[in-house]
């Protein structure tokens, strides 16, 4: 008897189509899994005998060959032991052949029978959706899975309701859609009311927000660098349908996916500099998406930029200007979508107190020069804003609280962004397109100057020799300035204040 179940094997965001093919023929008893498997699928006929046996069904006394085709594709992950035990119960003409092969099937099962989540659910219901198939998966994935479309869904808690479903004796209801909860979020985002001083890093960041542009602080320990970061979630605008959509099937395969329901708050990821390429870009054994892509649509935070190691920060450079991670294998190559938001932090020199007579160290101002080396000119060309954030004084810590909140300033960012959809022609449910990723093609057409501001930014190219990206950025950052303003054009103002977030040197 030969049974067959569709399910899935995650290359990238990509999905593709594996069939578990179920044999039982006469011989010794014996369960083998062919088909190129790792260790975790190797173990599924464990897991799988358990679980069959919990629910009192007995494995006929003969010879079990359960193959994964196609076979030169790769297996990995527990989300094959729901197929591999369908199949089985397939071939066994308990469940209905036709009817299985039909759909799409994923989840991971305990010895109880009971079905545990697996990542990528979302994606897999995509695909199942986009082929004309249902899907089966585990009762706690079913919320992320219904935002996939008109398909049809079960999502079963068990093995032994999901027999019981397809026997008749037992109906499963289709799963709702599902969003993840406030609580699913730890990380409290403060408010910009609570930053003291600093009234020129709060404005730089009001602007990178509203164009998406890439920001870099300086400043001793304490001025607030960090806080200044966490602060920028509160002013940006919440993810749209389709972005939503898009961030949350990168987390559903990462299985980072919040209760398994859909994304509605923007990525901030804040690795530590001791991460490694693979962690920061992807890769790894089964070249999964990296912290560039869990923060796509979002702020990905890089705290002490130049303690983070060279050729990690190197690699940084093509996702900034293409918005993808390209994880390249002998044998097989992944493309994830990155388009994040770059802010980061650094201190001035490695003591942080360059400029403090009383506290700098001895090596001053030779120190500064080789940390601030650890960045390449690349990659700062890449970064839009570059801000001085200076200690701040007792005068400001004791003063009265008196800045605007970050739903203000919030109010103003979605204003500009609204501003720049409507230009570009996108509507409301969309995917945004940003000033900070606008084609250069696009910029003679969209950022209009006036002749002031045109003689201005000439000027100031030649005597800063900025690269044609660096012109380009700045024409982007003087837009949204404008932008802000509610200006139709770029002024020499709007310029002025763009030039003054490109130094000519570090400090």
């Amino acid at each position: 008897m030969v049974a067959r179940v569709n399910t899935v094997a995650f290359q990238g965001v990509d999905v593709q189509n594996v069939d578990v093919q179920v044999q039982i023929s006469n011989g010794m008893p014996a369960f083998t899994i062919v088909g190129l498997p790792d260790k975790a699928v190797a173990e599924s006929k464990e897991r799988v005998r358990a679980a069959l046996h919990a629910l009192g069904i007995a494995l006929p006394p003969k010879r079990l060959t359960v193959n994964l085709a196609p076979a030169d594709v790769a297996k990995e992950g527990s989300h094959y032991d729901l197929p591999i035990a369908l199949g089985l119960l397939a071939a066994m003409e308990i469940l209905p052949k036709e009817e299985l092969a039909r759909c799409v099937v994923l989840g991971e099962l305990s010895l109880d029978a009971a079905i545990r989540p697996v990542a990528g659910v979302l994606p897999a219901a995509m695909h199942a959706a986009g082929n004309d198939n249902g899907l089966i998966c585990p009762a706690a994935c079913g919320g992320e899975a219904a935002w996939a479309g008109d398909l049809d869904i079960l999502a079963p808690r068990d093995l032994l309701q999901l027999i019981n479903h397809m026997k008749g004796t037992q109906v499963l209801g289709r799963p709702e859609a599902a969003l993840a909860s406030d609580e699913s979020s730890p990380v409290r985002v403060p408010d910009l009311a609570d930053v003291r001083g600093q009234e020129t890093a709060k404005r730089a960041l009001e602007i990178a927000a509203a164009g998406g542009h890439n920001m870099l602080m300086s400043g001793p320990p304490g001025s607030g660098k960090s806080m200044l970061a966490s602060c920028l979630p509160g002013i940006l605008p919440p993810l749209s349908p389709a972005e939503a959509l898009e961030v949350s099937m990168i987390h559903s395969l990462a299985g980072t996916l919040p209760e398994g329901g859909l994304m509605k708050t923007r990525p901030f990821r804040d690795p530590h500099h001791s991460a490694s390429l693979p962690a920061l870009i992807g890769g790894g054994q089964k070249a999964k998406p990296g912290e560039i892509s869990l923060a796509h649509r979002g702020v990905l935070f890089l705290d002490e930029l130049p303690e983070f190691a060279r050729g990690t920060l190197e690699a940084l450079r093509q996702p900034l200007e293409s918005g993808r991670a390209l994880v390249a294998r002998v044998n097989q190559h992944v493309t994830y979508p990155a388009r994040f938001q770059l802010i980061a932090a650094m201190n001035p020199c490695r003591c942080g107190n360059l400029g403090d007579p009383d506290l700098e160290c001895t090596r001053a101002p030779r120190c500064a020069v080789d940390y601030q080396a650890k960045l390449s000119g690349p990659l700062l060309d890449r970064i839009d804003l570059r801000v001085e954030v200076p200690a701040v004084s007792i005068a400001d810590i004791t003063g009265p609280q008196d800045g605007e909140s970050s739903q203000t300033v919030r109010a103003r960012v979605m204003r500009a962004q609204q501003v720049q959809q409507a230009r570009m022609g996108a509507g409301a449910g969309d995917l945004p397109v940003l000033n900070a990723f606008l084609p250069a093609d696009d910029l003679e057409k969209i950022v209009v100057l006036q002749s002031d501001s045109s003689e201005l930014l000439k000027s100031a190219a030649e005597k800063l020799k900025l690269s044609a990206r660096a012109y380009y950025r700045l024409l982007r950052v003087a837009r949204t300035i404008a932008d802000l303003a509610g200006a139709e054009t770029v002024g020499k103002d709007h310029v002025a204040e763009a030039l003054s977030y490109r130094p000519l040197k570090m400090n």
